[in-house]
This record gives C-alpha cells, sequence and structure tokens, in this order.
C-alpha cells in the first residue's frame, strides 16, 4: 500500500480583529502573562525570587545533569547523521527550484549575529583565562593551574562549550521548521516541527503548549545574553570615561553595576533594538548583521597585528586538535555529586559552566533557530547543517584563540601582572587592551569594542522580539504589531534589569536554566519528528506520492495525516 501524503495543512486560529489581529490569543496572552509575572515577582520580591530559583536552579542541576548531558549529544550526533545521510543531505529547505534569498556572506553574519555574537566579546578572553586556572584536569590533579601545561586543557573546554554543540541545538530546531515549512506549507513556528508526531492535535492546546514554552525559553535565553552584554557595555562605558556612578560599592568593598547604570544602558539598547524590530529583517538587522562582522574582522587583525599571534595559532590548531579527539569522552561525560572532595568540586564545576552552557542554547535555540530558517530557504539539508555548525564554531574558535591567547599569554611572560586576571569577567577585555596599548590607544580601541558591543546587543535584542511575534503570529510576519514589538522589547528591558537587580547576573542564569528544561523535551520531539519526517519522504518519492506542497496542488492529492 501507497505511503500517505505527509500533512501539509496544520490551521492555527487568530484573531481576525482587534489588538491581537493576526495573532494567536491562547499563545500570545498566556506568554504575556508568565513573563509579566516573573517580572513583578522579581522586581517586587527580589530575595523571595532570588532564593526560590535558586533552590529549583539546585534540584535541576542535581537531577537533570544527564539529561542535558545526553541531550546536547543526541543533537550533535543527529546534526551529522542528516548531512551524511545521502537521502536526507540533497533535499531542499523549500521547493526544487527555491534560490536561497542572502549572499553567503550576510547568511553567516545573521548566523553569527544573532547566535554567538555578544558572547564573543565577553567570553573570548574570560572564558579560556577561567579555564586556564581552573577546569576538571585541575580538580583531578592531571595539570596546575594558571600554568603553561594547562592551556591545552583550557581549550578543549572552552572549544567543548562554545563548539558543535551549541550550533547543533540551534541547527536542529531551524532544520525542523525549514524543512516542515517551506517543503509543506506550514506555518513557521515551533509547533510545525512536531507534526510527523503529533499531527493535526498541534493546531488546538498542545500545539500552544509547545510554542507557549519555546516564547518562555527565548525570553530567558535572550535575557541572558543581554544580561552578559549589558555588564560589558557599563565596564565599556567605564573605560572610556563616563565615570563612578556607573558602579556601587557595598560594605564589603565588592563593586557591582549600579541600578542606573542598568537602567541607562538598557534603554538605550532595546531602545535601539525596538527601533530595528520595526525595519524588519531585510532592513535593519541585516544591515546591523553586516556591520558586526565588518567591525569583528578588524578586532581580530587588531589581535592578529598587536596580539600574541604565535601563541594563539598555536592555541587554535591543537586546540581544535584536542577538542575533536575529546569529543567521544566529553559529549558524554557526567559528573555527579558523590560525596567526596574531588566528585564534589567536578560536579560543581559542570554544573556551572557545562550545563549552564547547554542549558544556555537550548533556550536560545527557538529564537535562533526560528531565525535560521527565515534565513536559510532554499539551501540543501547539508549545506544548512554544515554551514550552520561548523563555519560559526571555526569562527568562535578563531575569537578564543587569538583574543583569550593573547591574555593567557600575556598572563604568562608576566607582561599583564595579574591586570587581566584579576579584572572582573565583564572587564578582562579591556584590562587586556590597556595591558597592550598605551592610554590614547586603548581608549579608541574600547569605543570601537562598545560600539561592536552594542551593534551585536542591538542585533540579538530585535531578532529575538521579531521572533518572538512569529511564533505569537502563528509563524506569520504579516502584522506589523508595532504594540506587541513595544511589548517585548519593554518586557526583554524588563526581565533583564529586574532579575540582575534581584541577584545579577546568577538569576537570569537560574530563570534561564529552569526555562530551558521543557524545551529540551520539544527539541528532542523535534529531532525524532526529522527522523521520522525525512524516512517518510524517501518512501513516498519511492511511490510516487508528494512530498512538497506544490507537487501536491498539482497532482491534486488530498493532505492527510
Amino acid at each position: 500500500m501507497a505511503p500517505k501524503p505527509p500533512l501539509m495543512h496544520l490551521p492555527i486560529k487568530t484573531a481576525a480583529s482587534g489588538f491581537y489581529r493576526g495573532f494567536t490569543k491562547d499563545v500570545t496572552i498566556t506568554a504575556k502573562i508568565l513573563v509579566g509575572a516573573l517580572i513583578i515577582w522579581a522586581v517586587a520580591f527580589p530575595e523571595n525570587a532570588a532564593g526560590i530559583l535558586s533552590t529549583i536552579n539546585g534540584f535541576i542541576l542535581a537531577s537533570f545533569n544527564y539529561w542535558y548531558v545526553f541531550v546536547m549529544a543526541f543533537f550533535v550526533i543527529l546534526c551529522f547523521a542528516l548531512a551524511l545521510w545521502p537521502a536526507a543531505g540533497r533535499l531542499k529547505l523549500g521547493m526544487p527550484d527555491d534560490k536561497p534569498e542572502f549572499s553567503n556572506f550576510s547568511w553567516f553574519s545573521m548566523m553569527f549575529g544573532a547566535g554567538i555574537g555578544i558572547g564573543m566579546l565577553t567570553f573570548a578572553t574570560a572564558e579560556p583565562m577561567y579555564h586556564w586556572a581552573s577546569n576538571p584536569q585541575t580538580i583531578m590533579g592531571e595539570t596546575t593551574g594558571s600554568s603553561a601545561d594547562n592551556v591545552r586543557a583550557a581549550y578543549v573546554w572552552s572549544f567543548t562549550h562554545w563548539g558543535l554543540a551549541a550550533w547543533a541545538s540551534y541547527a536542529i530546531v531551524g532544520l525542523a521548521l525549514g524543512y516542515f515549512s517551506y517543503r509543506r506549507g506550514l506555518p513557521l513556528t515551533i509547533r510545525s516541527g512536531l507534526t510527523p508526531l503529533f499531527g493535526k492535535s498541534l493546531s488546538g492546546p498542545l500545539g500552544h503548549v509547545v510554542d507557549v514554552v519555546a516564547v518562555v525559553a527565548t525570553v530567558l535565553g535572550v535575557s541572558q545574553t543581554l544580561g552578559f552584554g549589558v555588564e560589558q557595555f557599563i565596564s565599556g562605558l567605564y573605560r572610556i570615561g563616563f565615570g563612578e556612578w556607573l558602579y556601587t560599592t557595598d560594605v564589603a568593598g565588592d563593586q557591582s553595576s549600579s541600578t542606573m547604570a542598568i537602567i541607562v544602558a538598557l534603554l538605550v539598547i532595546m531602545g535601539a533594538s525596538t527601533l530595528s524590530a520595526l525595519s524588519g529583517v531585510g532592513k535593519g538587522i541585516k544591515w546591523l548583521s553586516n556591520i558586526n562582522m565588518g567591525l569583528s574582522f578588524f578586532v581580530l587583525a587588531f589581535f592578529v597585528i598587536f596580539g600574541s599571534t604565535l601563541f594563539g595559532l598555536t592555541a587554535l590548531f591543537v586546540g581544535i586538535w584536542d577538542y575533536l579527539i575529546s569529543i567521544p569522552g566529553n559529549i558524554f561525560t557526567v559528573w555527579a555529586a558523590d560525596g567526596t572532595e574531588q566528585g564534589d568540586a567536578l560536579a560543581g564545576w559542570q554544573g556551572g559552566w557545562t550545563i549552564f552552557y547547554w542549558a544556555w542554547w537550548i533556550a536560545f535555540a527557538p529564537f535562533v533557530g526560528v531565525f535560521l530558517a527565515r534565513i536559510s530557504r532554499g539551501r540543501t539539508v547539508r549545506e544548512y547543517v554544515l554551514g550552520a555548525m561548523v563555519i560559526p564554531a571555526v569562527m568562535c574558535f578563531v575569537w578564543f584563540a587569538l583574543v583569550g591567547g593573547t591574555a593567557i599569554d600575556l598572563e604568562l611572560n608576566g607582561g599583564a601582572n595579574g591586570a587581566i586576571a584579576g579584572a572582573g569577567q565583564a572587564d578582562q577585555l579591556f584590562a587586556m587592551l590597556a595591558v597592550i596599548l598605551n592610554p590614547t590607544l586603548a581608549w579608541a580601541m574600547s569605543v570601537l569594542i562598545v560600539v561592536l558591543l552594542l551593534t551585536y546587543l542591538v542585533t540579538s535584542a530585535d531578532s529575538a522580539v521579531l521572533i518572538i511575534n512569529t511564533i505569537n503570529a502563528a509563524g506569520d510576519e504579516g502584522p506589523k504589531a508595532r504594540p506587541h514589538i513595544l511589548f517585548w522589547g519593554a518586557a526583554l528591558a524588563l526581565v533583564v534589569g529586574g532579575l540582575i537587580i534581584a541577584g545579577g547576573l546568577g538569576a537570569i542564569q537560574t530563570a534561564m536554566v529552569i526555562g530551558a528544561l521543557p524545551f529540551s523535551l520539544v527539541m528532542v520531539l523535534m529531532g525524532l519528528s526529522l527522523i521520522k519526517g525525512i524516512y517518510l519522504d524517501g518512501k513516498r518519492e519511492a511511490a510516487g506520492v508528494s512530498t512538497t506542497v506544490d507537487e501536491q496542488a498539482s497532482v491534486g492529492a488530498q493532505p492527510a495525516e
């Protein structure tokens, strides 16, 4: 018996008039209530919010550490399997004659800017420096912290966190949406990626729940990114002379960003991003993404000329080799607290770093995944997977090697004399510039870094606002939705500000880890849906049954589950 044609019609009820015209009320209103309640809770009861979030976070890290590790391993394996699977790799995200909308340069620029761009400015220096001082190898006594014999271990873990696993999680969501939306004509929203498993039932409450989970995860994941960016933006403003008001000092002598500084930074960032979001993907976001990539290459060129180039290139090539051979072991390793000093230390390290990152990438995946699907129509599965995984990962490795390698080398040879290692995470890049350059040039480069950071922040925030509205509008980019764009822009700013005030970046991290958990299940189901959908499409093609919406229209086939 010939297989049935795939589901090519998934009706999602949207409002026909009024304030929510074009939007799915069940999704939009529910998501707004949940995010609004989080904001009110964090601002009105900061100590209570911080305490409860911390308790839930501790339970998740102790109970779901295996889940997060194995889920990310599944995404990596699945992405490469789909790229190498001949029947899958040749399929297009779209109709057979569709061509890519964006050039390769703009495609890579938008992927990188929306996905990890901000993190490069904070973590390209901070993460190698941290792991150079402490990592699982130092905990197990195999290497010595802050010494030459610990450099290779530092890069293994830096590359592990920012390499293939991060981009595999984004690629899975984008691939599922691109495949089922552009080939089958389904809405460009998260629930469409589950149609091979749940069929038409996704038109109702089940689909609404999936999309609400995606919106909340997006808000929390983007808030984590913006939180790091805001801290570094404030640090940059301080370095270029905006004044002491940017920081406050508590009775213990610890310095932190002032409430006024956070408010000013968020007003600037979210104001600019909201204006950009109103202009759409093809205008403001594309323009800003190209600026990001150009400035990023300028910064890299600066470190090639003025940084520790030989040290950095050695770290790059040796680090990639060490990382690749470490993947089979690291990708499945879980350290659980066992009551011993070493076991508890390893579990604590993994919870604070690896599990945190896996949750961050998962929470970021609905946003980046929808965005990747939006800009990748017309590309083959193989081209998409390799382009969305390998090239951005290599760009991350280059940043970590040249920028972080310069910082490590300056500390190793005594040139920095502790100035970089002693700086806070958000300030380490600026501290390194002050070591390398004279005060005038350091100031000028700091200004450029602040501008680049601002454009990355704006790109991530405005892309997120547009994606949230796309999900809320059942995959429709048509509604202009200016009031809703303004709402989500303000909501992101208030979530970041409220959680920072409630408990600093740790509170955002905690909320994000919690929010990522339900969406991780959705992502696993999306992966299984891809396997089922592509496999059945192969059988349909062999039987002469249509697999794309244009073929179905031409032969008059009727949609079926």
